[in-house]
């Protein structure tokens, strides 16, 4: 039996989810690769949980619900302890990074993920922040350091295409993904084109079932898109470029009348990536309703055209905390299958 020692950092919806995820795989994991995935630290702000022989996923949720941090687990919780300090306290093999996006610093993601890095530590993220601010830096490191640096999660939730494109598609050259990449603006503008509700009323649903964030800037100002447009740009087509670069609209000024107006003729009115080799933009277009483009809910879905194969569209749940934990666990088996080879 292989075993391989995580450090969870973040301990927020998506680490839980990562903890859970772990928990209810374990056999399967264990009888398809031989491999056994041990949590050795999990962080939040207040603290962290540390356990060189692994920490019980299930009993980390429980503490973190019942208590608030994960810095009162039973025996083995550390207060006011920081994810760098974390990082020197355990030996591990891979950083399941998974704190807060940050797009004006990138921190403390970015400090974290260097951390590891120059010690010699593959790192998984879902982090968007980072890698929208500092793509080419984050890469240059990884392949200095002779690590693997693994992103999935960051891109679409449970939705495969940076791995997809990346191992799946490699005799083709990718010319463009057009996508709807935040699942928070599809739920919205979803349920405006179904009951003629205002933006403002279906945004405080939103907002009540959990879909939207108390601050929902960054999705409805088409932020979050923009952010996983750059990181597309930069994996999948090649691009060196940042979040500067793309034009961005957000769906706030979306009335009931122009969505309406669509229907009458066919259309609805989605929050829109387009990226290309001299595109990289964020905005409401029009979409045929029979199209691909016409998911409702929080789907997240993209077109790739490539030169090849033709248009390949691949389309997944962007938003939850499991369906984002399901990528991060996918990247971390795949390191391990790297590391086989």
């Amino acid at each position: 039996m292989f075993l391989m020692k995580i450090s969870i950092i973040g301990f927020g919806a998506v680490g839980q989810g990562v903890a859970k995820a772990i928990s209810s795989t374990q056999q399967r994991i264990k009888k398809k690769y031989n491999l056994k995935i041990d949590i050795v630290a999990a962080a939040d702000s207040k603290g962290a949980a540390i356990r060189e022989d692994g920490l019980d996923p299930q009993k980390l949720i429980e503490v973190k619900s019942e208590k608030g941090s994960v810095a009162y687990y039973p025996d083995h919780g550390h207060e006011n302890i920081d994810g760098l300090q974390v990082l020197d306290e355990v030996e591990y093999d891979c950083l399941v990074e998974v704190t807060p996006t940050n797009i004006i610093t990138g921190e403390p993601g970015k400090s974290l993920i260097t951390k590891a890095m120059k010690d010699g530590k593959d790192v998984v993220t879902s982090n968007k922040g980072h890698l929208s601010l500092f793509y080419k830096e984050l890469i240059d490191l990884a392949r200095e350091n002779n690590v693997n640096f693994k992103f999935e999660a960051s891109v679409g939730g449970a939705m495969p295409i940076i791995n997809f494109a990346q191992e799946t598609l490699p005799s083709s050259r990718i010319e463009s993904i057009i996508g709807i990449l935040n699942g928070t603006t599809n739920f919205i503008l979803s349920r405006m084109t179904a009951e003629g509700s205002s933006y403002e009323q279906t945004l405080k649903e939103a907002q009540e079932l959990g879909i939207a964030e108390t601050d929902p800037t960054q999705d409805v100002e088409g932020l979050d898109a923009a952010c996983k447009s750059v990181i597309l740009a930069n994996a999948i087509l090649g691009r060196e470029c940042t979040l500067d670069d793309v034009e961005v609209t957000g769906i706030t000024r979306i009335t009931p009348e122009a969505i309406e107006l669509a229907k009458e003729d066919g259309y609805h009115i989605k929050l829109i990536a387009e990226i290309s080799h001299d595109i990289l933009r964020v905005g409401p277009r029009l979409v045929k309703e029979t199209s691909p483009y016409a998911v409702d809910g929080t789907l997240n879905m993209a077109t790739l055209r490539t030169d090849l194969a033709g248009e390949i569209t691949v389309i997944g749940k962007g938003a939850g905390s499991l369906e984002t934990a399901s990528a991060i666990l996918t990247d971390i088996i795949n390191i391990w299958k790297s590391r086989q080879s």
